[in-house]
């Protein structure tokens, strides 16, 4: 007699295949999100790098308020 663990499940591969497809469009939204994220971080670094160096090139240029 064949072992009935052995055999081929069609619902547990449908399930099987759902889980997969659900997975994988979780990993890719969790990629590109972390890629955003990195991309940011670059951006605001540079930008603070950028203004730590001009920062003394600029310092005499403030506006003062106007008095009333």
């Amino acid at each position: 007699m064949a072992n009935p663990w052995l055999k081929k499940n069609p619902f547990m591969s449908m399930w099987l295949s759902a889980a997969n497809s659900a997975a994988g469009a979780a990993r890719g939204r969790a990629t590109a999100q972390v890629k955003r994220a990195g991309r940011t971080a670059s951006t605001n670094l540079a930008k603070d790098m950028m203004d730590l160096w001009t920062a003394p090139l600029t310092a005499g240029t403030k506006k003062r308020a106007k008095k009333r």
